[in-house]
């Protein structure tokens, strides 16, 4: 009885706190609430004095329940089986993106295609029209990734020459279009495959034997200025001259003593080849 008069002091201590934080709701909605003697207040105090004792009691069951359900689910864990896909990832050794000098390629792996004077050299096929304009960026920058290397580099224009374009047609066997990259002797690819290379950091082992340009980095030619041709100074780009006729052809005329026939020092544009850099 001690344990429940307790109770009861407790909770009429906790139901005076709360009226007297809230008088108005109490007053208007049960005016005999705040009396100690109204049976409303007696009635209230019983039924939680009942419902704290539910609450003991339930609490009592729950303290197995806490200790049962902790050891349940342990043994579901251990129970569980391991994943092969998790154990494959624990044994699994750290991959590492430093490559084994022996699995560099070599120019023996590449096809071996040699264009006329490329057995010591690379040979780069390039146009410098700028009609179709993927094909002139990818010029640019296959020759920006060559020249960096700072290594001899015999570069073919075939806009400029067309027996340049007819020469790449016969090594490849098709009518292809630049840029197309030989080195010593070995067909190594277009664009797509040098800037690969390059990614990889595999064209730097292909590119080790060939000469270097002493050093120089984007060396301007004093004749061509790079372009590798001049203007023919037999005909001065026009590719016609002027001959004199044969004994059998001349008749005997003033007008007549000259013909005009085709240069046969340049070529189709009127351009010979730079003896300095070519």
């Amino acid at each position: 009885m001690g344990e429940i008069q307790s109770t009861k002091y407790a909770y009429c201590q906790f139901l005076h706190h709360f009226i007297s934080s809230h008088p108005k709701i109490f007053h208007l909605t049960f005016p005999h609430f705040l009396s100690s003697r109204s049976p409303l207040l007696s009635f209230l105090s019983f039924k939680a004095m009942k419902t704290m004792q539910q609450g003991r009691r339930f609490l009592k069951k729950l303290k197995f329940n806490p200790t049962n359900t902790k050891i349940k689910g342990l043994v579901f864990h251990l129970n569980v089986p391991e994943s092969p896909y998790v154990k494959d990832r624990k044994h699994k050794e750290p991959e590492t993106d430093i490559l084994d000098p022996e699995e560099h390629p070599s120019l023996s792996d590449f096809e071996e295609k040699c264009p006329p004077g490329g057995e010591n050299s690379v040979i780069f096929y390039t146009t410098s029209l700028r009609g179709i304009r993927k094909t002139f960026e990818d010029c640019t920058n296959v020759r920006f990734l060559l020249n960096s290397f700072k290594i001899t580099i015999q570069e073919r224009d075939v806009s400029m020459d067309m027996g340049y374009r007819e020469e790449l047609w016969e090594i490849l066997g098709g009518r292809v279009i630049p840029p197309k990259v030989f080195v010593k002797g070995r067909y190594i690819g277009g664009a797509d495959e040098i800037i690969g290379l390059h990614e990889r950091g595999e064209l730097k082992k292909l590119l080790e034997e060939v000469p270097s340009n002493g050093g120089v980095v984007n060396n301007v030619c004093n004749s061509c200025a790079n372009l590798r041709f001049l203007i023919c100074t037999s005909c001065n780009g026009s590719r016609k001259v002027y001959e004199e006729k044969d004994d059998d052809d001349h008749h005997h005329k003033e007008d007549n003593e000259f013909c005009i026939k085709k240069c046969n020092d340049c070529n189709e544009n009127g351009l010979v080849k730079c003896p300095f850099c070519c």
